[in-house]
């Protein structure tokens, strides 16, 4: 079958079928609008606080939702709304004659009592065994109560459903939601809110499960219906428990001849009386008895029935057929595949491959390979081996096993094969929308499941083509079991690149739902898994969803690993320690260390800013987003380039002996004038890089701060500061502009007067002795100035000690 080119004998559509079976068993296209051209099916939706985009390509994007994409609040859906959506939840209508509907016998009271406790805003739980006749219950008082709430009736389906995944479903069909999966918070607010009678059928769970649904829905009446065998709710759920049990003999009697369409001769009640005593009465097995009374009258009706092969069977007209033994009534449903079409026994092996999931009637034509083959239902309908299941039909109770004792089952690996390979190549078609996989969403886990280890590679491509359907829909449930039984499939395959897509979709879900160690693990895995196939657009992409998670937990990766697993680099003294790359810093990043005070000359400032260049700025959010190991060795080159140029800068203004001049402090600049006011050291007091500092430590224990002893004026040089703080006067007589205690920017006049106060050279490798100054050995000596050349001015060995 050409997906793109529909042929017209398809589906029972001419190719010389008849016209009137045409009309009379109408047929669901499986691919509408094959002809024209498709887009790709990529769903952007809004999950809690996150924009998701689904794509069945390259795997799902997230980030944080814009404030511009955000949904408003949900509204109600009107009357109209709810009663659409219930039609659309209502199983399909089998092709054909419309079939009677089953009567409803000796459950009337029964009905007004539940009617009765949910008017007055009770909770029920109807307990009864399968195939007592429930769901036919269920619909009666559902039909009773649709003016009770102001939302009205809710039917849901508890089949294979969570609590959360129930919860989501009540607030979807009271609240207009499109695309938008509400988070917790919000769910629980919506459904806080509703005021409806839920039906909900299959219940699966009970205990803590079933205290949260009620305890989340206070203004809800719920009519919940489960077997025996599921757990009883907690003493605390204050529900009110009615049990339903099989039929008297005399309503027994009558659904059986209501099911055979005739009265019952005497011999046929006194089988039918030994099967209500085997069967307790429950009404399936009377309703099976019907069908083979029925199978039981064709000979007599249609002498042709027996036909095989263009020869008449040779049994004569007035013979009739033995009454079906008591075991046989029982368990019937071999002897009732027998007497079906081979396009019903070939559905019923294709359920049974599927674990008892019938598929929907429009696929039964491509499965089979009969155009027909939708018809089936109708047969399995009547003979009542299946029974409605929310949307879709199932097997009844019993039925799977007794045909697996009759060699249904015995190629069932051979049909789940070929339902998969269907599945797989119509859910990946792009005109199928996501809310057709979902409704199809029981059978096709039920086919994966069945070749996670049997046959991986169908299993990986099946999954890999529902799951994002099933995202797209919003049905979260079955994404995550198709996401954990491909991932299955990967590794049994040996399929790494499918298994790291898994891991990655299975951490955006798990981010999601807010379990953020889950998507940490899955997300990490998925990543290395890229990693090691050099899947540099996949990696990416799992790295920005872990950047999410890591936002999300409020702080960076355990054991200082970064997102690729590298470790992160020890922080050097002049700079900051570097987040993790590729992850924001949940905090803000420390400040690089203050650099050292700048001094009154501008050529300094050439020393001071080269600390800040080394450290550079704090890298924002979007560079620390690209963390790998390139950008880390680029940053390191940068930054080492830049403490190159300034020891280049530095050297080059210190090296300077062509104009010393310029390096030189001016005699009519006052160093006090400039210092007054900001609280820096005077003119008259050395800065604490200088050769020609005080000596020893004060209390502190450091040199070069403010409580180191100073000399007295009495043994001060000249030129010193003294005890007092005031500045010595020159032997002139004439004040000086240059600094006391560092050497004269001029040759002295005198060189030989006061070798002792004034040193008409700088200092080489001499330190002043003071015998409380601790020598020091990491400063470079100064430059020994030549014959002819004035002193170093005090610029310059500053620059010198600074460089």
């Amino acid at each position: 079958m050409d997906p793109m080119n529909r042929e017209p004998e398809e589906y029972g559509h001419g190719g010389g079928g008849d016209e009137h079976d045409d009309a009379a068993h109408p047929r669901d296209p499986l691919t509408p609008d094959l002809g024209q051209p498709a887009l790709a099916r990529t769903v952007r939706l809004v999950s809690g606080d996150f924009l998701l985009t689904v794509n069945p390509v390259d795997g799902s994007e997230i980030e944080p939702c814009p404030p511009g994409e955000r949904p408003r609040r949900p509204t109600r859906r009107t009357a109209a709304d709810r009663e659409e959506l219930r039609r659309a939840a209502l199983p399909p209508v089998p092709p054909g004659p419309a079939l009677p509907a089953p009567p409803l016998l000796e459950r009337e009271e029964e009905r007004e009592r539940l009617v009765r406790l949910l008017s007055h805003g009770r909770s029920v739980r109807l307990t009864g065994p399968a195939g007592s006749g429930r769901t036919a219950l269920l619909g009666a008082v559902a039909d009773a109560c649709a003016d009770l709430a102001p939302d009205g009736v809710v039917r849901l389906s508890g089949h294979r459903r969570t609590v959360t995944e129930l919860l989501h479903d009540l607030c979807a069909t009271v609240y207009d939601t499109p695309l938008h999966r509400p988070d917790r918070a919000l769910l629980l607010d919506l459904v806080r809110d509703i005021g409806a009678v839920v039906v909900l059928d299959d219940l699966e769970f009970g205990g803590t499960a079933l205290d949260e649904l009620l305890d989340a829905t206070p203004e809800c009446a719920f009519l919940l219906a489960a077997t025996p065998d599921v757990a009883a709710p907690s003493a605390d759920s204050h529900l009110e428990e009615v049990f339903l049990g099989g039929l008297g003999r005399g309503s027994s009697l009558e659904l059986l001849e209501r099911a055979a369409g005739r009265v019952l001769a005497d011999e046929e009640a006194h089988w039918a009386g030994d099967l209500w005593f085997a069967s307790e009465g429950l009404p399936l097995h009377f309703a099976q008895a019907g069908a083979l009374l029925r199978r039981r009258d064709q000979p007599r009706a249609d002498p042709h029935a027996g036909e095989e092969d263009g020869r008449a069977a040779e049994t004569p007209e007035d013979a009739e057929a033995p009454l079906p033994s008591l075991a046989e009534g029982a368990a019937p449903a071999a002897l009732l595949a027998a007497r079906l079409s081979p396009s019903a026994r070939a559905t019923l092996r294709f359920a049974v491959a599927l674990g008892g999931e019938l598929p929907h009637q429009a696929h039964l034509p491509a499965l089979v390979g009969d155009t027909h083959a939708d018809a089936a239902l109708a047969e399995l309908v009547g003979c009542a081996l299946v029974t409605p299941v929310g949307a879709r039909h199932r097997l009844a109770t019993g039925v799977r096993a007794q045909l697996e004792d009759a060699g249904y089952g015995d190629d069932a690996a051979e049909y789940a094969r070929t339902a998969a390979r269907h599945y797989a190549w119509w859910a990946g078609h792009p005109s199928v929308t996501p809310e057709r996989v979902a409704a199809e969403a029981d059978a096709v886990l039920a086919a994966l499941g069945a070749l996670v280890t049997a046959e991986s590679g169908t299993a990986v491509l099946l999954a890999r083509t529902a799951a994002p359907a099933f995202a797209g829909a919003l049905r979260w449930g079955a994404w995550e079991r198709a996401l954990r039984c491909g991932l299955e499939a990967a590794r049994n395959a040996g399929e790494v690149a499918e298994e790291a897509y898994f891991h990655h979709e299975l951490g955006i879900l798990a981010l999601c739902g807010g379990r953020l160690d889950r998507a940490r693990a899955e997300l990490e895995a998925s990543i290395g898994l890229r990693g090691a196939l050099a899947d540099k657009r996949g990696a990416i992409s799992g790295r920005r969803a872990l950047a999410l998670v890591t936002d999300c937990s409020g702080g960076p990766l355990p054991g200082g690993r970064t997102t690729a697993g590298e470790e992160v680099p020890g922080a050097r003294h002049e700079e900051s320690a570097p987040p993790p790359s590729a992850v924001p810093a949940p905090f803000a990043l420390p400040a690089p260390p203050a650099p050292p005070p700048a001094s009154a000359e501008p050529d300094t400032l050439v020393a001071s800013t080269a600390s800040p260049a080394v450290a550079g700025p704090a890298p924002g959010r979007r560079s620390l987003l690209r963390g790998t190991r390139r950008n880390l060795v680029a940053a390191g080159a940068g930054a080492l380039l830049a403490a190159v140029l300034g020891t280049v800068v530095t050297l080059g203004a210190t090296s300077d002996d062509d104009h010393p001049e310029d390096h030189r402090v001016r005699t009519e600049q006052s160093a006090r004038e400039d210092h007054d006011d900001d609280g820096g050291p005077t003119a008259d007091e050395p800065w604490q890089g200088s050769p020609t500092r005080p000596g020893g430590p004060g209390e502190d224990g450091v040199v070069g701060t403010a409580d180191d002893p100073k000399p007295s004026a009495s043994g001060a040089p000249s030129g010193r500061p003294s005890a007092s703080g005031e500045p010595s006067e020159e032997p002139s007589g004439k004040p000086s502009g240059t600094p006391t205690g560092k050497p004269s920017d001029k040759p002295t006049d005198k060189p030989t007067e006061k070798p002792t106060d004034k040193p008409t050279d700088p200092p080489t490798t001499a330190r002043p002795t003071d015998p409380t100054d601790p020598p020091t050995t990491d400063e470079p000596p100064p430059a020994t100035p030549s014959s002819d050349s004035p002193p170093a001015s005090t610029g310059t060995s500053k620059q010198a000690s600074a460089s």
